[in-house]
């Protein structure tokens, strides 16, 4: 008969994947501040695909191990559902990327490196709490969700500041879709942080 322990021990492989997952993630989001940082530098997009590179590996691993494993250490939804949500977040930072390289000059004195912090510390965070998920201890968990969404909340705040130089009547029709856009892609990649977040609590919430 298996102890618990020797069962348990044998998925240890997906909490390694998932960390790799939400690692990826959070890079993506610190070469996105940096871009952003210095806006008059001509960007460079490596590092965002080779983040999203990492990021489908890690999927495409969690993916095979589900169908190998016949032993999991959470339930198999569990491992999808967080495994999905860190592949959303360096999508979204790509995507953020992919057309500030192609309308910066459009974007003068508009400065989004703010939000990108903010954005880079809701993904360490996530990180964190990929970390802490073996243990399964629920208070840990509870107080890295709460810094989640105060994070959230203040990325929130600093977006909708952006918004005032949409209305601010010195940019014309195309410029303020432009930024509209901007605006809600970052926005997203901050959700996709916090859905992330939320997937894990709830995991502990199940387990501890």
């Amino acid at each position: 008969m298996f102890s618990l322990q020797t069962i348990f021990g044998q998925g240890k492989q997906f909490y390694g994947l998932l960390n790799d997952a939400a690692v990826a993630a959070h890079d993506s989001t610190k070469a996105l501040h940096e871009m952003l940082k210095a806006p008059e530098r001509t960007p460079s997009l490596d590092l965002f695909k080779l983040a999203r590179q990492r990021e489908r590996v890690a999927a495409d691993k969690i993916s095979q191990a589900l169908v190998d494993s016949f032993i999991t250490p959470i339930e198999r939804e569990d491992i999808e559902a967080l495994g999905s949500a860190l592949y959303k977040i360096p999508k979204q930072v790509e995507r953020f990327a992919d057309r500030y390289a192609l309308a910066r000059h459009r974007l003068e004195g508009i400065d989004f490196a703010p939000r990108a912090s903010m954005l880079e510390q809701a993904a360490g965070v996530v990180v964190e709490m990929v970390k802490e998920l073996p243990q399964l201890r629920l208070e840990p968990m509870k107080a890295l969700n709460d810094r989640l969404r105060v994070l959230e909340a203040e990325a929130d705040r600093l977006i909708l500041e952006l918004h005032r130089d949409i209305y601010s009547g010195r940019l014309d029709a195309g410029e303020m879709f432009l930024l509209k856009e901007f605006f809600e892609i970052l926005e997203k990649a901050i959700d996709r942080c916090r859905e992330a977040g939320v997937v894990a609590y709830q995991i502990a919430l199940k387990n501890s």
